[in-house]
């Protein structure tokens, strides 16, 4: 990183602390970090996802990268899976319910599932939504997802559980989404096997415990018959594409080592106004 960029970086750490994190201020000295950033030899490869990222309903950039991995791959059924989506209007399948798609959602939260009632009302009255009301754990997972499923093979599975993440998606072998985005643990360096151990009865409790390493993910999306073709840039989630559909359109190799993206939470913000997917 250059000596701009790391300026640019503690200023954006003071800045944060003074101000609202959508203020003016924080929001052009976030802007010109990035732009800055973007400009690094790293970024210039055009089958970087990093490239693409805009934001819509995502937390950071994954609406704008999502859509380019299926510009590049194609779609097939139009259809999600999201497990842990919040209150429905900042999670990484919003967008694509406002462009049509049907899917599945899934929430533990019985204050955001009655927000996503009432936000999604349209959307689950017409059937293109399906809400599911329960804390997920790798016993039960299968259980509850496929059945809502016309079959186990669909386009988009993401996942953001925190610390039973990766327990999780291993439990989920028998879905075959062609794309899936997993929260990883940006804590751990890219060449580094780490997991939280799995607990049913144990969730996020704010700290640096949770989730796997980009590494972890790496060597289980393998075995399931993924390869990791990006991470976002505010280092949260990570990409993954079934391997017969990767060819090369993708940067490779699809290593954890090439695509880790560090903590940069300091880039999650939104600009304009509030997300709504209808008045």
């Amino acid at each position: 990183m250059s000596a701009f960029s790391r300026w640019l970086s503690r200023v954006i750490g003071r800045s944060v602390e003074r101000s609202s994190t959508t203020s003016p201020l924080a929001q052009s000295v976030r802007q010109k970090f990035l732009h800055e950033l973007k400009q690094q030899e790293r970024y210039a490869d055009p089958k970087r996802l990093t490239r693409f990222e805009h934001q819509v309903f995502s937390q950071g950039g994954e609406d704008g990268a999502i859509r380019e991995i299926f510009r590049r791959i194609g779609v097939s059924d139009r259809t999600f899976v999201e497990l842990g989506v919040g209150k429905g209007i900042e999670n990484n399948t919003a967008f694509l319910v406002c462009q049509g798609w049907s899917g599945v959602w899934l929430e533990g939260d019985a204050g955001n599932c009655a927000a996503i009632r009432a936000a999604c009302a349209r959307e689950m009255h017409e059937g293109r939504l399906k809400l599911i009301e329960a804390l997920a754990s790798a016993e039960n997972v299968s259980g509850l997802v496929l059945p809502q499923l016309a079959a186990p093979t669909f386009d988009l599975l993401s996942v953001d559980l925190d610390r039973n993440t990766y327990h999780i998606w291993a439990a989920l072998n028998a879905l075959k989404p062609r794309v899936v985005v997993m929260e990883y643990n940006a804590l751990f360096p890219a060449d580094m096997v780490w997991i939280a151990d799995y607990d049913a009865g144990k969730w996020w409790n704010g700290t640096s415990y949770f989730g796997a390493s980009l590494k972890a993910l790496e060597i289980l999306g393998a075995k399931l018959g993924y390869a990791l073709v990006g991470c976002d840039i505010a280092g949260v989630n990570a990409f993954f594409v079934r391997t017969d559909l990767c060819a090369d359109k993708f940067c490779a190799p699809f290593t954890a080592e090439n695509h880790f993206e560090p903590i940069r939470y300091y880039l999650h913000t939104r600009a304009g106004h509030p997300p709504a997917l209808h008045d």
